[in-house]
């Protein structure tokens, strides 16, 4: 099965229309965004580059709407899970395109595509960012140095302390993948697996209360999940300098390929890959 990824667009209105131009040329089969979708809450800059106010119920709207018109029979699945940056309360707005067939909203589920389980999953590791929508504790309650417990900092939705408190991405992975065979299957993160080539930070030198900062920061909890479990393969974004610092934007865990797509220039960093060939797997700066 062939298939585009990309993740972290962070509601830059040029690298969409690029993403969606490639589809309509290319019609693959399916299509994964790995979470940092949306604008950032003070960004106006899609906005004047689009117009309206709404960016999902609006300019996203628009443009799917017009790409699925446009390819009929041959516009491709689909599936989004948000990201850190990207405010919980928007979640709704998701589910609204959903529902009107435009995309699957994949975070903690499990979706079949043309028989290939694919399983969404958007929480990341506490980082020294306030926005506390999309953080979990990653193993234990444990929190790096220079980073804001889940616990702290500000959400647009609330939840429950004890979900605060005890909740961790290691439980929630166990609960997805239960016990079902992953051979097969795609994992979507937005949050890499730790010390791989995809969560290296550029936090060298970087020193809180006298202790180093680990450049590394990734999941610990992803990094396990993958090693003990197996996927065919594992997709992931958030930290947009790792591939320029590693000078990989890929990376193996046992027979599991990992695919990074955040970048930090102003290119559509855009993954193609097929699902029976994950080796072949390649990255374009459009």
């Amino acid at each position: 099965m062939r298939c585009f990824f990309v993740s972290d667009l962070h509601g830059r209105v040029e690298r969409y229309r690029k993403l969606f131009e490639r589809v309509a040329a290319e019609r693959p089969r399916l299509v994964l965004l790995g979470g940092d979708l949306l604008p950032m809450h003070a960004d106006r800059g899609w906005s004047r580059a689009a117009g309206g106010t709404d960016f999902l119920g609006g300019f996203m709207a628009a443009e799917l709407r017009a790409l699925a018109s446009r390819l009929g029979a041959c516009y491709p699945r689909l599936l989004v899970i948000l990201g850190n940056d990207d405010l919980r309360f928007q979640e709704a707005s998701v589910l609204a395109l959903a529902a009107e067939g435009l995309w699957t909203y994949a975070h903690a589920r499990r979706v079949l595509v043309d028989g290939v389980p694919v399983y969404g999953y958007a929480f990341v590791p506490p980082s020294p960012f306030l926005n506390k929508d999309w953080e979990r504790y990653d193993v234990s309650r444990y929190v790096d140095p220079g980073c804001v417990s889940p616990e702290e900092g500000v959400r647009s939705v609330p939840v429950a302390e004890a979900e605060a408190r005890y909740a961790t991405i290691r439980k929630d992975l166990e609960q997805l993948a239960a016990d079902h065979d992953l051979s097969g299957a795609v994992m979507l993160f937005h949050a890499p697996p730790y010390q791989t080539n995809l969560d290296r930070a550029a936090l060298d030198g970087r020193v809180v209360d006298h202790v180093p900062v680990d450049v590394h920061v990734g999941s610990v909890a992803i990094r396990r999940f993958l090693e003990a479990r197996q996927p065919l393969l594992s997709l992931h974004g958030h930290i947009h300098e790792s591939a320029r610092l590693t000078g990989s934007w890929r990376d193996r865990l046992g027979r599991t390929h990992l695919l990074g797509a955040a970048h930090d220039g102003p290119e559509l960093s855009l993954v193609r890959f097929d699902t029976d060939d994950p080796a072949g797997a390649e990255r374009e700066l459009l």
